[in-house]
């Protein structure tokens, strides 16, 4: 049976990562109290947001370097 090649985590996929990092540090993003969806405020419902974007990235970078 052969051997897979060694992985490499140098790929560009993997600066996918940094958006899920980064995103939530702008705070200018989500320093307001309107919008309110659902009776929340733009903060509460954007974090929920970030969660999605932060899987998302994950399983993007998961499966193109897989």
């Amino acid at each position: 049976m052969a051997e897979p090649p060694p992985r490499t985590d140098k790929g560009p996929w993997n600066w996918l990562l940094i958006v899920p990092i980064v995103l939530p540090l702008c705070t200018f993003l989500f320093n307001a109290d309107e919008p309110r969806l659902m009776g929340f405020p733009l903060f509460y419902w954007l974090q929920l947001a970030f969660i999605l974007v932060g899987v998302t990235c994950t399983v993007v970078v998961y499966r193109m370097t897989k």
